[in-house]
């Protein structure tokens, strides 16, 4: 698919802040710090904090604070593109923090919907309209994740973009080959970035990037299978089944039998992928991976995906 987008909209793969916490259930500054180094050096086109791998939802204002002013610094360092995520249950402190970020100079800035309670169109329409307001010249990038309360198709963001002139890009779990055709017809011109582990089918119908949870396993990797995605299809949709594959057999199992989250999934592979010093540890209350969970992970990824090592 020819590339339509304006210069500033995101493209390719994107790396998640994801938060080191220390035995004391704490996040470790001095590791993310480092953690972050090396994911702006790994080759990702440019990182974002504060989405569900980063835990955004049970961070307290002071750490959020404190994440984001260390996000600008090491990505403003290696000269890289760095997104911040303002989401918060609570969509006036979501509209606070956007009003703050312009001083940060971000790529842009992601929103989710209120979530609390489903909003109905009229309260979406008025939530955008606020956020805009509050964006002054700061890009947005619309997150809607599979487990929003209210999920909306290519066709039910189009209208949207008519009340936020800022919208530049909406982060989406992608979908079928219509869901794919809706996304080229209803979205020309915004970037649509989908789940990292579906680039190889996607890319090609209309998908811009990924706001990549398989960069958690393997930053270096995500770019590799998004780069295939470009140059050699095939090639990519082989990687791509054993990417799912991988996921099938050591990951999305402990779903059913440990309860995992999300985001817990996401510090699993970070952790079996040990590029850099982010454990599986979740901040409290939530559950995280087992260690012999991690260590099997490790070993079925280098077996099953060598390249990405």
């Amino acid at each position: 698919m020819p590339d339509t987008l304006p210069a500033h909209a995101p493209r390719g793969i994107w790396g998640t802040v994801l938060l080191p916490v220390g035995e004391d259930g704490e996040i470790d500054w001095p590791a993310l710090s480092d953690a972050l180094d090396i994911l702006c050096e790994s080759g990702v086109a440019g990182i974002y904090s504060n989405g569900t791998a980063g835990e955004f939802h049970n961070q307290t204002e002071a750490e959020y604070e404190r994440i984001t002013t260390l996000v600008a610094e090491r990505a403003g360092a290696a000269g890289l593109p760095f997104q911040i995520g303002v989401s918060h249950t609570n969509p006036r402190i979501a509209r606070e923090r956007l009003a703050r970020l312009h001083a940060i100079r971000p790529a842009a800035a992601q929103i989710t919907l209120p979530d609390w309670w489903p909003p109905s169109p009229t309260e979406i329409e008025a939530f955008i309209v606020g956020m805009q307001e509050a964006a002054w010249d700061t890009p947005l990038v619309l997150y809607n994740p599979p487990h929003a309360k209210s999920r909306l198709r290519p066709a039910q963001i189009a209208p949207l973009r008519a009340l936020a002139p800022n919208l530049v890009g909406a982060k989406l779990p992608g979908g079928d080959a219509d869901w794919y055709a809706e996304r080229r017809e209803t979205l020309p011109g915004l970037s649509v970035f989908v789940a990292g582990h579906t680039v190889a089918f996607g890319r090609p119908l209309g998908a811009d990037g990924a706001y990549s949870n398989v960069a958690c396993l393997s930053p270096k990797g995500a770019c590799l299978h998004w780069d295939l995605a470009g140059s050699d299809p095939v090639a990519a949709a082989e990687l791509e089944a054993r990417i799912m594959a991988f996921m099938a057999s050591h990951v999305l199992p402990l779903v059913r039998s440990h309860g995992l989250s999300n985001g817990a999934l996401d510090k699993l592979m970070a952790a079996a992928g040990g590029w850099g010093p982010i454990g599986p540890r979740l901040l409290w209350p939530y559950a995280s991976a087992p260690e012999d969970a991690v260590t099997a992970a490790g070993k079925a990824a280098r077996n099953m995906l060598p390249e990405f090592f």
